[in-house]
């Protein structure tokens, strides 16, 4: 269910803090309890838990967030200079208390292809975690992650619109960290499906190419704590 970032670090993390680092990353991290299965045609759910640090309508070149004083855009983020539609894009960073298996946000078909880091290594995402389970905000000025980076790009073909959307993962410093659970290609995929595990901090970016025939509008605020298949990001109607 959506939090507030305070209302979600004092009833979900708070216990957890002082727990070992050892038991967390061995036991707590890799939890995948079950779910209730939502449908509904007029959502997108989101693909992650963790806290929304973004939300934006952007151009294919134009900036969706700043990271000292460098653009950050579509075309970054999918490293895709060709890529041409405006866009709602929506990120959740998933932080090390979060459950790390991430679910289908609308149904369709499934293809991914997976991105190596710009540099040799992953750039770690901590100076972000800790702004947000310390000083209850979010510090995007520290997110160099995004430009370097391992990530893998999810391409899900709908039935119900004539254009893709996209679920950008994208991993912290551990490389070879995006783990899907099916590795044929254009898989049908359900809304809710589990379909990879990403480790251990991590950001899921939801992309979804702006249309004429409909109208897309977040259901969440930025700086909400969200859960994967359970809360919704985005409604969907016909203009």
């Amino acid at each position: 269910m959506a939090k507030q970032l305070a209302e979600w670090i004092e009833e979900d993390v708070g216990d957890l803090r002082d727990a070992p680092l050892s038991w967390l990353s061995a036991q707590h991290f890799f939890r995948d309890p079950a779910r209730p299965s939502f449908s509904n045609p007029d959502y997108f759910f989101s693909p992650a838990d963790g806290i929304v640090v973004y939300q934006e309508e952007v151009g294919p070149a134009d900036s969706i967030v700043d990271i000292k004083g460098k653009s950050y855009s579509l075309r970054d983020a999918l490293r895709d200079p060709s890529y041409d539609r405006p866009s709602l894009v929506i990120g959740v960073f998933m932080t090390f208390f979060d459950v790390h298996v991430n679910r289908v946000p609308y149904p369709g078909r499934l293809s991914y292809r997976q991105l190596d880091p710009i540099d040799t290594l992953n750039h770690p995402m901590l100076e972000v975690e800790k702004s947000i389970l310390e000083d209850l905000r979010v510090s995007t000025g520290d997110a160099e992650y995004l430009h370097h980076n391992q990530r893998m790009v999810n391409r899900v073909d709908t039935f119900a619109f004539e254009r893709p959307y996209y679920v950008l993962q994208i991993a912290d410093y551990d490389v070879d960290s995006i783990t899907p659970f099916e590795l044929k290609q254009n898989q049908p995929c359900l809304q809710g499906q589990r379909f990879s595990q990403i480790r251990y901090g991590s950001q899921v970016d939801l992309i979804i190419p702006l249309d004429e025939k409909w109208e897309l509008v977040p259901t969440q605020s930025i700086h909400t704590h969200v859960e994967a298949g359970v809360d919704t990001l985005v409604a969907v109607r016909e203009r």
